[in-house]
């Protein structure tokens, strides 16, 4: 006897369908403005300007659509937060093009495209957050206790094969576990049936934005490595970015090097030596923010570490820390090719060989360029002890395995958030 069917949630309702979405974005967003400009002058509809710019606002809305549901897939992700960027990003550059073509355009209707486009996807954000709560079914057995300690989700324990939910998003099983015949027929009818079946470490880690670290990980590649042509692509705009970042910055840095130096003895370039790519030690480049320690117990381990509160911290550096702004010496390590806008962060090298004691496979954080901000800072914030850390490289892990563009694209989104309400710093 087969297993009853769940029906997945998805078919519930239109406003989850790619079609629907985007068809009705791009008639409320592009054709809906033109009509009403039509409407009052029908010759308006011949002005080459009008065509230029619906083409420009098709591109830009269609592009800034499939980002916003790619961004969307990341774990702890308020979709709706992302949805003014990435809507702004992707018109900025279409009509950006064209402003440098010096193309005439309407303005009228690039800001109505623009501004309805956001409207729509909030409404549809809205909606499908009252009607569609995100459900999951479990199967038990396993490891799938752990999903107890995630919330947001509507968590639906399943007692038996019998058991009948309705519409939830998916399934998920311990699918490395030893589950009775009748489970694993009535994971495989779910399947058959358009039911997503997710593995519980799957869906723990999108969910939480961290991977569990007993073992390596392969990526979704089933490889260790990371792409390495993006990493080429990523280097690239790192060095070209951040010399232009250092032109236009020079007088500015000049300048909070001299408040430094103004406000506590000492030089106003903090250096210390971090692992690195590849497990290499560099010297890293910060604005001072502390007074100056003894030479003889400089590289104490206790040291190396910020404590909330810490007295070291001078007035200025407290400023400098929750702006940021002591780490934009690090743009030398870019330029170095040391370092990377994003990436994990470089670890103090008598921290790092603490660490790797405790865990044999710490030095898999190296395999990527470390970043003056990373998945782990925008999530976790300052790290004090081993605990925290080994938090942290759960973070860290996941970013080696999901390295890609549009997880760069959250993180500067959520860095500059991050900037503006000094989530933390110490």
């Amino acid at each position: 006897m087969n297993a009853p069917i769940i029906k997945p949630q998805t078919q519930r309702h239109l406003l989850h369908r790619i079609r629907f979405q985007l068809l009705g974005g791009l008639s409320f967003a592009i054709l809906a403005p033109a009509l009403v400009r039509i409407a009052a002058d029908p010759s308006f509809i011949y002005y080459s300007n009008l065509q230029i710019t619906i083409f420009a606002a098709f591109v830009a809305h269609t592009g800034g659509f499939f980002s916003f549901r790619r961004i969307g897939n990341f774990p702890g992700v308020a979709a709706a937060g992302y949805i003014l960027p990435t809507f702004a990003i992707s018109y900025g550059i279409a009509y950006f093009t064209i402003f440098l073509l010096r193309i005439d355009y309407s303005g009228y209707q690039a800001a109505s495209s623009l501004t309805l486009s956001i409207l729509w996807y909030f409404g549809l954000s809205i909606l499908s957050r009252r009607l569609d709560p995100y459900s999951l079914a479990v199967v038990p057995g396993g490891a799938v206790n752990r999903l107890e300690e995630i919330s947001g989700v509507n968590w639906h324990w399943l007692g038996s094969p019998d058991t009948v939910v309705d519409r939830v998003s998916g399934v998920v099983a311990d699918l490395r576990a030893e589950l009775s015949d009748d489970w694993e027929r009535y994971i495989a009818d779910q399947a058959l049936a358009g039911v997503p079946v997710y593995h519980v470490k799957q869906i723990s880690e999108s969910l939480t934005g961290r991977v569990e670290i007993e073992h390596l990980s392969e990526n979704t590649l089933g490889s260790l490595n990371p792409n390495q042509a993006y990493i080429k692509i990523k280097q690239a705009i790192d060095w070209v970015s951040a010399v232009l970042a250092l032109i236009m910055l020079a007088p500015f840095l000049v300048l909070i090097a001299l408040m430094i130096r103004l406000e506590s003895p000492g030089p106003a370039i903090f250096r210390q030596e971090r692992l690195g790519y590849g497990g290499r030690s560099f010297t890293v480049y910060k604005f001072r923010t502390m007074t100056v320690s003894a030479p003889e117990v400089a590289n104490v381990r206790s040291l190396a570490v910020t404590k909330p509160g810490d007295s070291r911290v001078t007035r200025l550096g407290r400023f400098l820390r929750r702006s940021r702004i002591d780490e934009l010496p690090q743009l030398i390590n870019i330029v170095r090719s040391e370092m990377s806008w994003i990436g994990p962060r470089p670890e103090a090298t008598v921290l790092s060989s603490h660490y790797s004691v405790a865990l044999p496979f710490y030095r898999y954080r190296n395999i990527v360029r470390p970043g003056i901000t990373g998945w782990a800072q925008v999530n976790q914030g300052y790290v004090s002890d081993d605990d925290d850390e080994i938090e942290k490289l759960h973070y860290d892990f996941y970013y080696i395995k999901n390295f890609s563009p549009w997880l760069d694209i959250i993180i500067v989104l959520r860095t500059l958030k991050t900037v503006l309400n000094g989530f933390g710093s110490r």
